[in-house]
């Protein structure tokens, strides 16, 4: 078991408070809007961890800070790690990857996504969610992928063929294209499309009326509603990372 104290105050880009059961991890980089880098890519899975082995937690709000979820990638610091560790950065890489996401579906608890403007790499993650809202400035792209000549295979395959189906996921992720708030609601991406200043509230609202209720309740409600995911990355995420991380491998060797 762990508990709130272990885990508090350990990544540098995740704020981390709770109050009556929920759990709010709310993404930034210096306090300012979040941007994707190696430490956070490192550092989520074994969050995720901590999160599902505290028994204190009863429901987990996602968000991001300021105007953006996710505001860019720092392609700059995966390239650093990557030179520090030479050829075994992509047994980390991969590693990590897989870690993030297999104990994202593993927890056990509920998961509000409160998407707070634009995402542009790893928005498979906040879509995992078992309740997704999103903000009239919300948008989904991916700048880390097909248009960095990288195949979109480390989750992003999975998520978004399930939810658009797959020849609406393959032009997205192929082309770089960007789907705004009012098409993500109507293409079932997201539950509910809110103005700003009513996106986090609206979140905790649904939060502490389910904090309230008993804890296996909530387990195993969030047990037969994430059954799906949990088989789609079992059968899919391992394959993904490894077409993505040998591609990867062989632009870094072609440098």
């Amino acid at each position: 078991m762990s508990s709130l104290s272990d885990y508090v105050d350990r990544y540098p880009t995740v704020h981390i408070e709770r109050a009556d059961g929920v759990l709010t991890l709310r993404l930034h980089k210096d306090g300012g809007p979040f941007l994707w880098d190696e430490r956070t890519h490192h550092d989520l899975g074994e969050l995720f961890e901590y999160v599902n082995g505290d028994h204190e937690n009863r429901v987990v709000v996602l968000t991001g800070t300021g105007d953006a979820y996710c505001a860019a990638v720092d392609t700059d610091d995966f390239m650093r790690q990557a030179a520090i560790d030479g050829p075994n950065y992509m047994v980390r890489l991969y590693r990590d990857g897989a870690r993030m996401l297999r104990n994202f579906v593993a927890l056990e608890i509920p998961v509000i996504a409160a998407i707070n403007g634009p995402v542009v790499t790893h928005s498979e993650l906040p879509l995992l969610a078992d309740v997704v809202l999103i903000s009239e400035t919300t948008e989904f792209r991916d700048e880390s992928h097909m248009v960095q000549g990288i195949p979109p295979a480390d989750g992003m395959q999975i998520v978004w063929s399930n939810l658009i189906g797959i020849n609406r996921a393959r032009h997205f992720l192929m082309t770089g294209r960007t789907i705004k708030a009012e098409e993500a609601l109507a293409l079932g991406v997201a539950a509910e499309l809110l103005p700003g200043g009513e996106l986090v509230p609206r979140a905790y609202e649904l939060a502490r009326q389910w904090a309230k209720l008993p804890l296996w309740s909530l387990q195993n409600t969030r047990a037969a509603l994430n059954q799906p995911w949990r088989r789609a990355f079992a059968e899919d995420l391992h394959s993904g990372l490894a077409y993505e991380y040998m591609s990867m491998f062989a632009a870094m060797s072609a440098r």
